[in-house]
C-alpha cells in the first residue's frame, strides 16, 4: 500500500449546486437533465457538472451515488460531486461516494435531505498515486460487474416467478367455462372510506396495547400487509368503534406514494382485531347477496393483472396515484356459481402462492447476500486491502 491521504470531501471535490431546469430544457439540447435519483428528466441546451461527476440527491433519494459519463445539468434538487485539480481520477470518486454513508447523515424529517455544509466535513482516504487509483478502480470495476451480473440473474428469476404466478391467475379470472358467471363487484359490494385519524397522533411503538392505525404503508407489492418497527403506527387517540377491523375484513389500498403505482388496487385480509380502518384504505361491505363468493376467490382476483391493469389507468394524480371505489367495483370478476369450484381453486392457488413466495424468498436473501458482498469489497478497497 503505497501513501494514502486524509482528508475531507469538501477538500478533495466540488459539491455543485443543482439549478432548476425549466429555463434550459430543450427537447433538441445536446445534455441530459438529470433528477436526484440518477433518472433522466429531459434535455438542456446547457450543462452544469462535468462528464465523470457523480450525481446524488440533496432531496429525496440521498443514499444513492450514480456516476455520469457525460457533461449534464443537475436539477435542484440534487448535488453533483467532481474532484478538484486532478488529484483523484472521477471513477474513484464514484466508488468513495459508494463507500460513504450518506443515509447516516439525512437532515430531513418527512423527506430525506443532505446539506452541503455537512457533505464538505466528510473524512476521506485516498491514494495519491493516479496509478494506484487506477488500479483500485479496475479491480472494483471487475468485480461489481460480476456481481451486477448475478444479480440481474437473479432478479430475473424474482420476475419470473411472480409472472409464473400472474399467469395462472389469468387463467382462472379469464376462465368462462360451464358454470362461470361474470359480474361486476358493484353488484354484490360497497366499499367504505376509512376514518380520517390525527397523525400528529401517531407514533412509532412496540406496545401492542395501542391499536396500529393500517396505511398505505403497511401493503406488501406482492398484495397482503406487513409490519416492521419503521412501518408500524399506533395511536392513543379517541376512535369511533366501527373504524376498528375484524378478523377477516378484505381491504383494498387506494392511494400509492409511489408514481409507479406499485400498490395501488391492491388487497389484503385482515388477521388482527387491534387494526383501525386509516382513510386511503377501502373496506370490502357486503350487500347481503355475496353468499355464494369465497372472500379469498375474491382478494386473488384483486391481485389479477386483469383487475391491476385497469386500476393503473383509471388512476389519478402524478406524483401520488389514487384510486376510488366506483373504479374498483366497476371491475368485473368471472367466477363459479360452485362455492366449492372456488375453494378449490382458492386451494390451488394459495399452495403456487407458498411456493412463489418461499422463491422470491430465497432470490431476495441471495440478493442481500451480494450487496453486502459489495459492501465488503469497498471497505477493503479503501482500507488499501484489495488483493
Amino acid at each position: 500500500m503505497k501513501k494514502w491521504q486524509t482528508t475531507t470531501l469538501g477538500d478533495i471535490c466540488d459539491i455543485i449546486n443543482g439549478r432548476n431546469q425549466k429555463e434550459v430544457l430543450d427537447t433538441n439540447g445536446a445534455y441530459p437533465v438529470y433528477g436526484s435519483a440518477g433518472n433522466l428528466m429531459g434535455l438542456a441546451n446547457k450543462y452544469i457538472c462535468e462528464a465523470g461527476t457523480v450525481i446524488i440527491g440533496r432531496k429525496g433519494n440521498i443514499s444513492t451515488p450514480h456516476f455520469i459519463t457525460e457533461k449534464f445539468w443537475n436539477v435542484d434538487t440534487a448535488f453533483g460531486i467532481y474532484p478538484k485539480n486532478e488529484v483523484m481520477l472521477p471513477r474513484f470518486n464514484y466508488y468513495q461516494c459508494l463507500n460513504i454513508d450518506f443515509a447516516s447523515r439525512n437532515k430531513g424529517t418527512t423527506i430525506p435531505s443532505l446539506v452541503k455544509s455537512d457533505l464538505i466535513t466528510i473524512v476521506v482516504s485516498y491514494p495519491t498515486d493516479l496509478k494506484e487509483q487506477q488500479q483500485i478502480v479496475e479491480k472494483l470495476d471487475t468485480a461489481f460487474d460480476l456481481i451486477d451480473r448475478a444479480k440481474a440473474n437473479i432478479e430475473k428469476n424474482i420476475h419470473n416467478a411472480k409472472e409464473l404466478f400472474q399467469s395462472k391467475l389469468n387463467q382462472v379470472f379469464s376462465e368462462k367455462g360451464e358454470g362461470w358467471e361474470e359480474k361486476k363487484l358493484a353488484d354484490f359490494y360497497l366499499i367504505k372510506h376509512g376514518y380520517a385519524f390525527d397523525g400528529k397522533l401517531f407514533e412509532i411503538s412496540e406496545n401492542k396495547d395501542l391499536p396500529i392505525v393500517l396505511t398505505p404503508g403497511n401493503y406488501h407489492e406482492n398484495g397482503g400487509l406487513y409490519f416492521t418497527k419503521k412501518n408500524t403506527k399506533r395511536t392513543h387517540a379517541k376512535y369511533p368503534l366501527d373504524f376498528l377491523f375484524d378478523a377477516g375484513d378484505l381491504t383494498v389500498v387506494m392511494t400509492d406514494l409511489s408514481s409507479k403505482m406499485k400498490i395501488l388496487g391492491l388487497p389484503a385480509i385482515i388477521e388482527s382485531c387491534n387494526i383501525l380502518h386509516n382513510q386511503r384504505i377501502g373496506k370490502f361491505i357486503s350487500k347481503g347477496n355475496d353468499e355464494h363468493f369465497d372472500k379469498k376467490f375474491l382478494y386473488y382476483f384483486l391481485k389479477s393483472k386483469k383487475y391491476l391493469n385497469n386500476i393503473k389507468l383509471t388512476a389519478t394524480g402524478t406524483m401520488v396515484k389514487h384510486t376510488a371505489p366506483g373504479r374498483i367495483l366497476d371491475n368485473k370478476i368471472n367466477f363459479p356459481s360452485s362455492l366449492d369450484q372456488q375453494k378449490e381453486i382458492v386451494s390451488q392457488l394459495d399452495q403456487l402462492s407458498a411456493q412463489t413466495e418461499l422463491l422470491q424468498q430465497k432470490y431476495q436473501q441471495k440478493l442481500a447476500n451480494l450487496e453486502e458482498l459489495k459492501k465488503s469489497i469497498l471497505e477493503k478497497a479503501f482500507k488499501g486491502q484489495l488483493n
